[in-house]
C-alpha cells in the first residue's frame, strides 16, 4: 500500500487518472500547481495527496477577480511611460565628469591672460608677442579682475578680435565675470564672433581636458542645440544655453564657471536693458563689456552715425550693469577718419573715463628716403612685369642695414613670407595705399582732402546770413517760394524770398510734424508722419501731412509774410527722383491760387 502523504509526482498522476472519470491531471499542470503551492502540498520531492486536494478545493472556492480592461490598460501605459522616462533620463544624463588633465596648466592661466592664450590657443597666437600686445593684454586683465574702462587703438591684423573673444572665455571659464557681453560693429559681426566662441568650445581639446565641468557638457550636445534644454547631470538639469545670440555655461555644483553667460550684440542692436534670468530666479546683469571695433567704414564717414554710436556707448552700454553698479569695459578699435567715434573716444580730453591709448605699426620711419624711393620703383616695375616683390626684396637685402636705419616697428615678427622684415612689410603697405596705411595701421588718418584755401570758412558762412528775423520779408523782394521735400517719415520745408535778379533770402524753414528741438536727422525723428496723422498706410500719411503742411504755409506761417503786395501763393507738387516735391510761389503780379 502506497503512502498517500508521500507520493511521487508520477505516481500521483497515475492514481488520479485511474478512476472512472478518465484523465483528470497532466504532468504539466501538476508542475504548475507544485510551483504555485510550494511546500504547502509536499516536501519538494513528494506530494501529500490530502494536502494537495485541499489546496485545489480552496482555489476552486476562491472567486476569480473580474478583469478590468481599462484599469489594466492604464497600468500598462503608466509602466511603459516609466520605462521610457527612465531610458530618456539615462540618455540625457551626461554621467560623471572627466577629471582635470593638467591642473598646473589650468592654474597658471587663472590670473594671467597671456598664459591662458599661450597654453590653450597656441595655433591662434603663433608669433611672438609685441610690447603693444602685452599692454593690451594687461588692460584686459585689469578690466576683468579689477574693473575700469580702457580704449586702445590697434592696427589692422593686430589680433584684437581674437584677444577680445579669448578674453571673454577667460573671464567666464575661471569665474572672474559671470555675465560678459561682446559687442561688434553690427549684428553680422556679433554673430560671427559668437560662432567663433562656439567653435573653440566645441573643438578645442585642451579646453575640454582642463575645464571639463564647463566644456564636457557642451561636447555632450554633439552639435545638436535642441538637446540643451533637457540635459541632466546626476539627475539635475544643467540649464545649459546654446542659442544664436548667447552661450550659458552649464550649472555644475562646485564649478567656478557655473551658469556663466556670454552674450553678443551689435552696437546698434538691442542692448539697453540686457539681463538674464537664472534657474534660481535671480536676474543677472552684465558685469563686463568688450567692444570689438564698434564702428564700420560707413559709420565712420557719417557724423550723425558717429554721434549716434557715441550716445549708445555712453548711455545703453555703460548702463548695462544696472543702478548703482559700474560696468568694466575694454574697447580695442581702429581710427578710420579724423573725428570719427574711435578718434573721439581715444581723446582723453573728450572722454577721460576711457583711458584712451593709441598704438601704431611704425613708431619711427626709416630716414634713408632716397633708398626707399629706389625700392618703390623696383617694386612697381616687378609687380607690373608679373615678378612680384623679387626685385624689390633683392635690392632691400643688399641695402638692408642702411634702409632700416632709425626705423622702429611695433611688432618685429609681423611680415609676409615673401618679405624679409616688419619694416619692409610696413613700407609695402604704405606704398600700396598711403591714406589707408595711416588710417588702418597708424591710427593717424590723413585729411581726406588737401587744403587748397578754397573751402568755406565759418566766417564766410556767417557773412552770408541775411540778418532778417524769422518770417521777415525784405522790401526789395518780388517773389516768395515755399518748397517741401517729401520723406516717408516727415516733410522738410523751406520758404524763400527772391528779387528779380534771383537774389534770394531764406525766410523760414522746418519740418512737419514739428520736432520741437533744434538739431535732429531723418534717422532719429521722434514724431513721424504716421504718428501725427493716424492714417493707415504710407501714402495716406504723406497725403494728410501735405494737406496740413500746405495749409500752415498758406494760412498760418505764410500769413505773416503775405501782407501786400503778396496777394497770392502758387503751389505745385512734382515727383522728383521717386519722391514728391511741393513748391509754393507768391508774386505781386499773380492773382491766381492753385493747389495740386
Amino acid at each position: 500500500m502506497r503512502d498517500l502523504r508521500h507520493l511521487r509526482p508520477s505516481d500521483l498522476v497515475r492514481l488520479l487518472n485511474s478512476s472512472a472519470q478518465g484523465v483528470a491531471l497532466h504532468d504539466l499542470r501538476l508542475r504548475r500547481h507544485r510551483a504555485r503551492a510550494g511546500l504547502r502540498i509536499g516536501d519538494g520531492g513528494t506530494v501529500d495527496l490530502f494536502r494537495y486536494l485541499a489546496w485545489v478545493a480552496e482555489r476552486l472556492a476562491t472567486p476569480v477577480a473580474v478583469a478590468d480592461p481599462e484599469r489594466d490598460y492604464l497600468a500598462h501605459r503608466a509602466a511603459a511611460a516609466n520605462r521610457k522616462r527612465e531610458m530618456s533620463d539615462a540618455g540625457r544624463d551626461i554621467g560623471n565628469l572627466p577629471t582635470v588633465v593638467n591642473p598646473e596648466r589650468r592654474g597658471a592661466g587663472e590670473r594671467h591672460l597671456r598664459n591662458f592664450c599661450e597654453a590653450y590657443f597656441a595655433s591662434v597666437f603663433c608669433l611672438p608677442w609685441s610690447d603693444d600686445h602685452l599692454r593690451v593684454i594687461a588692460k584686459i586683465e585689469e578690466a576683468v579682475l579689477h574693473g575700469g574702462l580702457f580704449a586702445m587703438a590697434t592696427p589692422r591684423g593686430f589680433g584684437k578680435s581674437s584677444l577680445c573673444e579669448i578674453g571673454c572665455l577667460w573671464a567666464a571659464l575661471y569665474g572672474h565675470r559671470d555675465f560678459v557681453v561682446l559687442i561688434g560693429s553690427d549684428e553680422a559681426h556679433a554673430a560671427d564672433m559668437l560662432e567663433s566662441l562656439k567653435t573653440e568650445l566645441e573643438t578645442n581639446d585642451l579646453l575640454l581636458a582642463d575645464f571639463p565641468e564647463a566644456v564636457f557638457p557642451i561636447h555632450a550636445l554633439e552639435g545638436i542645440p535642441h538637446r540643451a534644454g533637457g540635459q541632466l547631470y546626476r539627475g539635475e538639469r544643467t540649464h545649459i544655453g546654446w542659442t544664436a545670440k548667447e552661450i550659458v555655461l552649464p550649472t555644475i555644483p562646485g564649478s567656478p564657471a557655473s551658469g556663466a553667460i556670454v552674450k553678443v550684440a551689435g552696437i546698434t542692436g538691442r542692448i539697453r536693458g540686457m539681463k538674464f534670468k537664472r534657474s534660481d530666479g535671480r536676474a543677472a546683469r552684465p558685469s563686463l563689456v568688450v567692444l570689438d571695433d564698434p564702428q564700420t567704414d560707413e559709420s565712420a564717414r557719417s557724423l550723425s552715425q558717429c554721434q549716434h554710436r557715441e550716445a549708445i556707448l555712453a548711455g545703453a552700454v555703460l548702463g548695462l550693469a544696472g543702478p548703482g553698479k559700474k560696468i568694466a569695459g575694454v574697447m580695442p578699435c581702429t581710427v578710420i577718419r579724423p573725428g570719427d567715434m574711435a578718434d573721439r573716444i581715444l581723446d582723453r580730453d573728450t572722454h577721460p573715463e576711457w583711458n584712451g591709448e593709441r598704438t601704431k605699426m611704425v613708431y619711427a620711419f626709416p630716414t634713408a628716403t632716397k633708398l626707399w624711393d629706389i625700392y618703390a620703383k623696383h617694386r612697381a616695375d616687378g609687380l607690373r612685369a608679373g615678378r612680384g616683390l623679387a626685385d624689390a626684396t633683392a635690392y632691400y637685402l643688399a641695402n638692408r642695414e642702411r634702409m632700416d636705419a632709425d626705423a622702429v616697428v611695433a611688432w618685429p615678427a609681423r611680415h609676409n613670407h615673401d618679405e624679409l622684415s616688419a619694416i619692409q612689410h610696413a613700407m609695402n603697405l604704405r606704398l600700396q595705399d598711403e591714406a589707408a596705411f595711416f588710417a588702418e595701421y597708424q591710427n593717424e588718418p590723413l585729411p581726406e582732402t588737401a587744403d587748397t584755401g578754397e573751402e568755406l570758412t565759418a566766417e564766410q558762412i556767417a557773412a552770408k546770413l541775411n540778418g532778417l528775423g524769422r518770417a521777415e520779408v525784405p522790401g526789395q523782394a518780388q517773389h516768395i517760394t515755399a518748397f517741401i521735400d517729401v520723406q516717408q517719415k516727415a516733410l522738410f520745408w523751406v520758404v524763400c524770398a527772391w528779387e528779380d535778379d534771383f537774389t534770394g533770402y531764406v525766410l523760414d524753414y522746418g519740418t512737419w510734424p514739428d520736432q520741437r528741438r533744434p538739431y535732429f536727422t531723418l534717422r532719429d525723428l521722434r514724431i513721424t508722419l504716421a504718428a501725427a496723422t493716424k492714417d493707415a498706410g504710407v501714402e495716406g500719411a504723406i497725403y494728410a501731412g501735405l494737406e496740413h503742411c500746405v495749409g500752415d504755409l498758406l494760412g498760418g506761417i505764410g500769413s505773416a509774410m503775405m501782407a501786400p503786395p503778396w496777394p497770392s501763393i502758387v503751389c505745385s507738387s512734382t515727383p522728383t527722383g521717386g519722391r514728391a516735391r511741393t513748391s509754393c510761389t507768391s508774386s505781386a503780379a499773380s492773382h491766381r491760387t492753385t493747389r495740386s
